[in-house]
């Protein structure tokens, strides 16, 4: 199995809380962060990187120092998040890889692609604990692929020729001639395929979605056997995911990395609003997630 290094276990321990499991609060999106503060298109093309820096900022404010990590995008709020001492010097620090979106071949599928200039050492050089590499799979068509694993690939080679911590994270799709139906039903075969393969390109933490169910998360455990696993909430509502987060860690999970579920309806361009909702909605919904994490607690095992 994909054993950590020194160094590596050591990124890992610091995006950890005192309960021993992940705790990481996702804010590196950008296109679905603009959904989120305007309605209309054309206002949400007005938003740029330094509104979306400051939102995410003001995330950083109030919900990292209660976690034991931030996740930000390379373009919107770092170093600025580092050097105007933003984040808490005892809060680890991960950066997204990924750029915004998706390309689409000829046929439909998904083709990650990453953010131009960042790699391990840029990542390091922005004062990171580690970094994080998403890319889209459909295990059960190959062709569709190849583009994304060979990225993978390169990522996890550069991270570790630079002997610096590294998530994976994947997400699976609908594809264009496939039914909702359909493909809500494969959706448990397909997170665990897509484990397998991370882990075969050498992954040593995996960020993956809800696997479905008890049976289905016992298995991605039993497929991942050492390494750890985080579920991310997808932008589901606080109690779907707290229900998820339940499941998940009581089934062999090692944490939880959270985005929208706990942000998604307490930021606003007036700054006002988002630091009230911060910190009191968004923070009641991390300590929900903290109970769990304590419930469950790998320090306990």
């Amino acid at each position: 199995m994909n054993k950590m290094t020194t160094s590596e276990r050591r990124g890992y321990q610091m995006i950890c809380d005192n309960t021993g499991s992940m705790m990481v609060v996702a804010c590196d999106q950008r296109g679905g962060m603009r959904t989120l503060l305007a309605s209309d298109p054309a206002e949400q093309a007005k938003i740029g990187n330094d509104v979306l820096g400051l939102t995410k900022y003001d995330i950083t404010s109030y919900l990292a120092s209660e976690a034991g990590c931030v996740l930000v995008d390379p373009l919107c709020a770092v170093p600025g998040i580092v050097d105007e001492g933003v984040l808490p010097r005892d809060t680890a620090l991960l950066i997204g890889l990924d750029a915004s979106g998706w390309k689409e071949s000829p046929e439909g599928y998904r083709i990650s692609t990453l953010v131009d200039g960042i790699d391990a050492r840029k990542v390091r050089e922005l004062g990171a604990t580690g970094g994080k590499i998403m890319v889209y799979l459909r295990t059960d068509t190959p062709q569709a692929n190849s583009e994304n694993i060979q990225t993978l690939r390169d990522v996890i080679a550069d991270f570790a020729q630079e002997d610096l911590f590294l998530v994976v994270e994947f997400l699976t799709y609908k594809l264009n001639d496939e039914s909702q139906e359909d493909f809500e039903k494969k959706i448990p075969s397909l997170i665990q395929e897509g484990c397998k393969v991370c882990i075969d390109c050498g992954s040593k933490v995996l960020k993956i979605p809800f696997p479905g169910s008890e049976e289905a998360c016992r298995k991605v455990t039993d497929i991942c056997g050492d390494i750890p696993w985080a579920v991310l909430s997808a932008g589901v509502d606080h109690s779907t995911f707290l229900g998820q987060v339940d499941i998940s860690l009581r089934n062999g999970a090692s944490g939880v990395i959270a985005g929208r579920s706990l942000w998604k309806d307490c930021i606003s361009l007036d700054r006002n609003v988002s630091k009230e909702k911060l910190s009191t909605v968004a923070v009641s919904r991390l300590n929900d997630i903290q109970k769990l994490l304590l419930k469950y607690s790998k320090k306990a095992d």
